[in-house]
């Protein structure tokens, strides 16, 4: 569809990454003279899973590899187009993705390593992903472990962007900037793992505890758990050793970022009913 008008159906799924790669450098030409955003996601590698002639059975890893290695070229044209109309050292550049691994779609769903669980749980492999930034001569090479997530990029974008906050609402994220450019340490704050309308986790730096658990999909109900659990991911990324029975004050502390979290909390109407 294009502004709401069908000019495809079915569509040929196997041009997707391909159309919507051309549809992006396109809008990069025509609004370079300009401040402006591009949002674009991908439809893969969500399954039902495809790649264009010039990627299929090319992998290792059959089709989940083909539309993955689609997807590393189509983010290099958009580079390219950056780089070509003189933008990329004032563009930041975000690659990331919405959650981990499907599991239960097995060779098609993905993969996420040592962690536990996949997309649909609050454990860190559904909800953990990687985060890559860019901006030539802005961003210097390297990697960083300090915690961020797409909450951030709203109040980065304003600050990059010489905007102010806007008033009256509570903004989540952090602006990331003293990262990205001056490799500056982010100040501890807690993060809250919800599945939806329901708070399940809280992480503080390496400490992670876990309220109710619930796997991704199969278990009906949430399991809860009280007292909680606790992990310390820097030491036990799968979260499989709970030591909340060592570490009390640590639990404490999280349970009240937790209480002081919801005291906050305003529901906002369902926009789903």
């Amino acid at each position: 569809m294009r502004d709401g008008k069908v000019i495809e159906q079915p569509a040929e799924q196997t041009m997707l990454t391909q159309r919507y790669t051309e549809e992006a450098v396109k809008f990069i030409q025509e609004k370079k003279a300009a401040p402006f955003f591009l949002y674009f996601a991908h439809t893969f590698p969500h399954v039902p899973m495809f790649a264009s002639s010039d990627f299929k059975g090319k992998s290792r890893a059959g089709i989940y590899g083909d539309a993955v290695e689609e997807l590393d070229w189509s983010v290099g044209q958009v580079l390219g187009a950056l780089r070509s109309e003189g933008l990329a050292e004032r563009t930041l550049v975000v690659f990331s993705s919405d959650n981990g691994p499907w599991l239960i779609m097995g060779d098609q769903g993905g993969s996420a390593g040592l962690l536990r669980d996949g997309k649909g749980s609050t454990w860190e492999g559904g909800m953990r992903v990687p985060g890559i930034m860019w901006m030539p001569g802005r961003i210097r090479p390297g990697v960083s472990n300090q915690l961020a997530g797409t909450l951030d990029l709203f109040p980065t974008a304003l600050a990059l962007a010489g905007a102010a906050l806007p008033e009256g609402v509570t903004v989540d994220g952090t602006n990331l900037a003293p990262v990205l450019f001056e490799k500056k340490e982010l100040p501890a704050r807690p993060y809250f793992y919800y599945r939806g309308v329901q708070l399940f986790a809280c992480r503080i730096g390496e400490w992670k505890v876990h309220f109710k658990t619930q796997t991704g999909y199969g278990a009906a109900q949430p399991e809860s758990h009280d007292p909680p659990l606790l992990f310390h991911l820097g030491r036990d990324p799968s979260e499989k050793r709970n030591v909340a029975a060592e570490n009390p004050a640590v639990l404490a502390e999280i349970q009240q970022a937790v209480k002081t979290h919801e005291a906050s909390v305003v529901p906002g109407e369902s926009q789903l009913k």
